[in-house]
């Protein structure tokens, strides 16, 4: 089976930012989406750039192709200047956490559609537990020879990206001792959770064909890796990141996702042998994330040393701003180092669970303030 890879002759940008919506009073969950989208959708200049997912709970602002994280921000920014308002006078916000602290899955709707249903239908309770949301990342690569290879290389930053980004702690009224739930819980579906490390184009060819053929997958997109190639855009989707809530921190999260990738790309295209870990220490890696976040000690390489993410981290900020400083985004990839400094989403929201004495509703609250914040 051949799989064509339209690639980008440029290192383009779009970003797909999963957003729950929350009744003003409750602060529960509202299944409101497609009241949404009907209200909406006539005030947007493109349509596209708003879109449904699986559960009524949900929309996802995305962009158009962008050339830096600027521009792409400055495209969310028109979408959600739109969007808020209507929001409002349906008396729900817009709640940007990788999981809702205490909405119950049995209560949600599902979106109208065959894809959505065959879903549920196949994952059966796992599928219903999805009440998590996420940050996804496309960035163009040129050929795709160098796809999987790049791939493979930045599995080796994953604790990175997922720590910084966590933000689902509590899950159903508890506190799971998780940085982030919401890695783990997605990984319960059959095709999700980490992609195979294949070097060639070749064999994730074969590996496609495989899974079509045994009906793993219908199509291609319900191969749902946290890193996947995304073949119809020519990109990496990057798929990693919880959702976020602060416009800051997701720019800074997409100047670190694109100067990794551009990074990667441009020593492989040199004929660089790029760094690779083995699975089991990929695995670790996103498990340490997932519950330790920030305090995560992440493996480096395959002789066993390892260091504490954030200390690799801020080395990693310094050998990328050659990288940042040719694609425009120097500021937004230095702002990373900040959300160590003032806290990731989950220790923020553990912060305010435990200054109210346990108060969810307080949790929520803060998430849905940190959004309106961003947007000014």
């Amino acid at each position: 089976m051949r799989i064509d890879f339209r690639g980008s002759p440029e290192p383009t940008i779009g970003v797909e930012w999963e957003l729950a919506l929350v009744d003003r009073s409750s602060r529960d969950l509202a299944n409101c989406a497609a009241d949404l989208f009907a209200a909406a959708g006539p005030r947007l200049p493109d349509p596209g750039r708003l879109h449904k997912e699986l559960l009524r709970n949900t929309v996802e602002v995305v962009t158009g192709v962008c050339h830096t994280v600027g521009e792409a921000v400055a495209d969310l920014r028109r979408t959600l200047a739109e969007v808020v308002p209507v929001a409002d006078a349906m008396g729900v916000d817009l709640y940007g956490g990788g999981t809702h602290p205490f909405a119950s899955w049995t209560r949600q709707q599902l979106t109208e559609g065959h894809r959505y249903e065959e879903l549920i239908n196949r994952t059966q309770w796992w599928g219903r537990q999805m009440l998590i949301w996420g940050v996804h990342l496309h960035v163009g690569l040129p050929v795709r020879e160098r796809v999987m290879t790049v791939l493979s290389a930045l599995l080796n930053h994953y604790p990175h990206l997922l720590a910084l980004s966590a933000s689902s702690p509590i899950w159903s009224g508890v506190d799971t001792g998780y940085a982030s739930n919401r890695a783990l819980m997605f990984q319960q579906l059959p095709t999700a959770g980490l992609p195979f490390q294949f070097q060639r184009w070749e064999e994730f060819e074969a590996f496609a064909s495989d899974q079509l053929a045994t009906g793993v997958v219908d199509e291609l997109s319900e191969i749902r890796w946290d890193l996947r190639p995304s073949t119809r855009n020519g990109t990496l989707e990057n798929r990693i990141c919880d959702g976020v809530s602060d416009l800051d921190d997701l720019a800074s999260l997409v100047a670190l996702m694109h100067c990794l990738v551009v990074d990667l790309d441009t020593r492989a295209a040199r004929g660089e042998a790029l760094p690779t870990m083995p699975p089991w220490h990929v695995q670790e890696n996103k498990w340490r994330a997932a519950r330790y976040g920030l305090d995560a000690i992440v493996v480096l390489d395959a002789d066993c040393h390892e260091r504490l993410v954030t200390d690799d981290l801020a080395e990693l900020l310094v050998r990328l701003e050659p990288v940042a400083e040719r694609l425009g985004c120097s500021a937004e990839l230095a702002a990373v180092a900040d959300i160590p400094r003032r806290g990731a989403s989950y220790q923020r929201q553990r912060a305010v669970a435990e200054r109210t004495g346990g108060d969810l509703v307080a949790v929520v609250d803060s998430v849905v303030r940190e959004l309106r914040a961003g947007l000014g």
